[in-house]
């Protein structure tokens, strides 16, 4: 196939998908989820906004300077500093892009920037030279351009291509487009922009109408050349455009999208199962392609068709995107080369032997109460493994609890808070309300709970507990996780998961205040 019949794969997980509250990573974690991506074959990893926080800009700057085979991406407003800050965290890549965006809705330029569209345009033209003297690839997006005017869009799009920006990015910033109307959107300009053939054009699509993967198909048929997505789905409100759904409808459909990626698919079910332990959003079980009955057949009609024939209801096989791909058992009596071995194919490298030495300790405490150790729970035990590594302010030390039908529910825990271990006791509606008030008790962290989630890592009455604790306070929202084969303290981890994040955190301001 020609250059020209590939989809670039820009994937802003790390960016626009951590804006979904309580979705914010850690540098160490980004770094984690980033060598994943680039093990898929991603061809951009939008790293994050580099100006946002001093987090933000070492975890730009860390993955900048970790990752070579894919370009490494920051985001940027068209503002020197913005743009300033974002070539010195991408200072060290192998290959580096400066994304700049400016808003050109009618509704953005009066509200939110107060600026007529001839400022708009002009200081569209400012950022993008500045960037470009700065880096030699430039993204230009047109921010709210899926509710700009043509006219006026058609101005912005052949300036900024005049200006050095080599893509040029037409988001459905609030997932309002209808996919017949985005691709016309996005076929007229690239017929009345005249210098339209020294950019490739990119799509960003948000959720809100749950049309995202729709009008990003849709723009492809209409020559957009690079999809902007993310892993799930995830992002703020509604979400983005699901990368594994776009790449294999692009896959599954080439006879009649006629184009390509470059992701090895087989890594997109462990990349996405990563994400969902680290950001605490599990995956819905009828999500498309890596939710636990994507490839599930319940029906007798059914079950009978895929036995004699997997097409007759399958249109893609399991083991492309990553399902039953390894038929390996872990259990206590695998060994620490197995373990590592094992590790490495779920795209999971530890930094170190000391991380690795913790997290095969964990998992041969794990194996002496689940006979068999599955792909879930080691992503699980690793992201506790490396959380450990993180400063903590409480930690468990010991919990017990008492329910009996007909008493109130009874917690008795120790923490230790900041070296100090304190003894606290409470009762509550249930085992977990008893031991989260018994928690508050001692913490009095002032936060509220929004959301308080139990998922079971794999099958059968020995599964791990997967539980997240969204916490609220002061406007700011942190999730928390937590995994055991005992529902109560998982529980209790994700809550104290939750408090450190709180508490380590206080000053973090949130990953972005704009963006397309």
């Amino acid at each position: 196939m020609s250059s020209s019949d590939r989809v670039i794969i820009f994937d802003t997980t790390l960016r626009d998908g951590e804006q979904s509250p309580g979705a914010s990573m850690t540098k160490e974690e980004k770094l984690r989820i980033a060598k994943a991506l680039e093990r898929m074959r991603v061809d951009v990893i939008e790293a994050g906004f580099a100006i946002a926080s001093p987090g933000d800009f070492d975890a730009v700057k860390a993955i900048a300077d970790t990752i070579q085979d894919s370009t490494i991406c920051s985001l940027s407003r068209a503002l020197d500093g913005d743009i300033e800050r974002a070539a010195e965290a991408l200072a060290g890549a192998n290959s580096g892009r400066i994304h700049t965006f400016i808003a050109t809705s009618p509704i953005h330029m009066q509200h939110k920037l107060r600026m007529q569209p001839d400022q708009v345009l002009e200081q569209a033209v400012r950022a993008i030279k500045k960037a470009r003297n700065l880096c030699s690839d430039v993204e230009f997006s047109c921010e709210d351009a899926g509710r700009s005017e043509i006219d006026f869009l058609c101005r912005v799009v052949e300036a900024a291509i005049d200006a050095g920006a080599r893509t040029i990015n037409i988001p459905d910033t609030v997932g309002y487009a209808i996919p017949h109307e985005y691709a016309e959107l996005i076929r007229q300009l690239m017929n009345r922009v005249p210098n339209a053939d020294k950019a490739v054009f990119s799509v960003h699509c948000h959720n809100d109408l749950g049309l995202a993967v729709a009008n990003s198909l849709a723009a492809v048929v209409a020559g957009a050349r690079q999809v902007e997505c993310t892993i799930n789905g995830l992002g703020e409100r509604a979400g983005n455009a699901a990368l594994e759904e776009v790449v294999m409808a692009i896959k599954t459909r080439h006879d009649l999208l006629g184009v390509h990626t470059n992701i090895d698919t087989p890594h997109i079910l462990s990349v996405s199962r990563m994400v969902s332990g680290i950001t605490g959003f599990p995956v819905q079980p009828n999500k498309a392609i890596v939710g636990a009955n994507a490839f599930a057949h319940e029906s007798g009609i059914h079950q009978d068709g895929v036995l004699k024939h997997r097409e007759t209801y399958e249109i893609m096989a399991a083991q492309d995107v990553g399902w039953h791909a390894n038929k390996m058992v872990m259990g206590k009596h695998s060994g620490r080369s197995a373990f590592r071995s094992r590790l490495l194919e779920l795209g999971i490298e530890l930094a170190s032997e000391t991380e690795l030495n913790a997290a095969f300790a964990r998992f041969k405490d794990l194996a002496d109460k689940k006979h068999e150790i599955f792909d879930e729970d080691l992503q699980a035990l690793v992201s506790e493994t490396l959380a450990e590594d993180a400063p903590e302010f409480y930690k468990l030390v010991s919990l017990e609890v008492a329910s009996k039908t007909g008493e109130v529910p009874h917690a008795h825990l120790v923490l230790n808070m900041d070296g100090v271990e304190v003894a606290s006791d409470d009762q509550g509606s249930g085992p977990v309300d008893a031991t989260f008030k018994a928690i508050e008790k001692v913490a009095q962290s002032g936060a509220t709970l929004q959301l308080y989630s139990v998922n079971a890592i794999t099958q059968g009455t020995d599964s791990q507990g997967e539980v997240t604790v969204r916490l609220e306070r002061g406007g700011r929202i942190v999730n928390g996780n937590g995994a055991d084969t005992d529902i109560v303290i998982a529980s209790a981890k994700a809550y104290l998961n939750a408090l450190n994040l709180m508490h380590i955190g206080a000053d973090k301001a949130h990953p972005q205040v704009d963006g397309v």
